[in-house]
């Protein structure tokens, strides 16, 4: 009897719990390739070896598992264990995430990092694990923009230009100024440009290096250093999935999560130097945004993009007012 008892325990050392992680991102390697790609290998590795092989995660990039927009709603419902997304992706379905692209609220890396342990980062996590997510890795990303046409750097520049902006407020933004707004996953861009569909896009450092604009740019307005556009693409997984794990499991989740935040940083930040040096390569025009010219951006975002976010509820305007406590 005492045999078929251990029988259970032993079985269960055995099978590992295979984790399954979608992103939209081109493949690569743990040390070549697209940062976020890279984020999602190393989160795996570490995992791995944290836990003896008892939690495993299978990366599948360039959505090859699941569609890009499928992915946040899989996560909730726990049909798909983890993601590495743009939030404000999830915009239509959970509003609250539109501030992970709130125009000009973050304009550096040094305030973006700020928001983990503050109490926005607190209250926004509380508001997604609500809605059935829980984030382990905050990924930021600064935004740039790739034009075909003129340099954009203050909203009067957008005037008349199809431009993809990648989320709904900053869309609201553009429209506002009399830009052609184009909605699209930042996977698409490079077919938006290639057919005209695009005069302008603006995405991270890293998906214009990735998905290669540089081919059909005149002039690159760089996020190094500075944005209005600064995105929360987190590394997110199922509260359903993780609330079945073990207490240990947890932690070593939330551990490794935590520990991929300065990676995560520094490959933002080599991305947006690597970006002018490659579209600087190419011949493209590189423009860098002063303090003056995100003050306007802000000026445009407060009575557009913030003002209609924070009329959505009062946890909306309770997040954008928190986030704005954030220096």
């Amino acid at each position: 009897m005492g045999g078929l008892v251990a029988c259970p325990a032993v079985l269960r050392a055995q099978a590992p719990k295979i984790l399954k992680l979608s992103h939209q991102f081109p493949g690569g390697t743990l040390e070549e390739g697209d940062a976020r790609d890279r984020i999602a290998r190393r989160f795996a590795a570490e995992l791995e070896k944290r836990t003896g092989g008892g939690l495993q995660v299978q990366v599948y990039p360039t959505s090859s598992l699941m569609k890009t927009l499928a992915q946040f709603s899989a996560v909730r419902k726990g049909a798909l264990d983890m993601s590495l997304v743009p939030l404000s992706y999830a915009g239509g379905e959970v509003p609250e995430t539109n501030l992970a692209l709130m125009p000009a609220v973050v304009a550096s890396y040094e305030q973006a990092a700020k928001w983990r342990d503050a109490r926005i980062g607190e209250e926004f996590s509380k508001t997604l694990a609500e809605k059935g997510v829980v984030i382990l890795t905050w990924v930021w990303q600064s935004g740039s923009v790739a034009s075909k046409v003129k340099p954009i750097l203050v909203p009067e520049d957008v005037k008349g230009v199809k431009v993809r902006g990648g989320g709904r407020e900053i869309d609201m933004m553009f429209q506002a100024m009399g830009g052609i707004v184009s909605t699209m996953p930042s996977s698409e861009m490079y077919i938006g440009m290639q057919t005209g569909a695009l005069e302008a896009a603006i995405s991270s450092s890293t998906s214009l290096i990735s998905f290669r604009l540089d081919e059909m740019t005149k002039n690159l307005t760089a996020g190094r250093g500075r944005s209005f556009w600064f995105v929360l693409e987190p590394l997110i997984m199922s509260k359903i999935v993780f609330d079945g794990l073990s207490p240990e499991q947890k932690k070593a989740l939330v551990d490794v999560g935590r520990e991929m935040e300065a990676f995560s940083f520094a490959a933002a930040k080599a991305d947006d130097e690597e970006l002018v040096k490659i579209y600087g390569a190419r011949g493209v025009q590189i423009h860098d945004l002063s303090d003056a010219n995100i003050e306007k951006w802000r000026d445009l975002a407060r009575g557009t993009a913030w003002k209609d976010f924070s009329g959505k509820s009062a946890r909306c305007a309770e997040l954008l007012k928190l986030a704005e406590q954030v220096s």
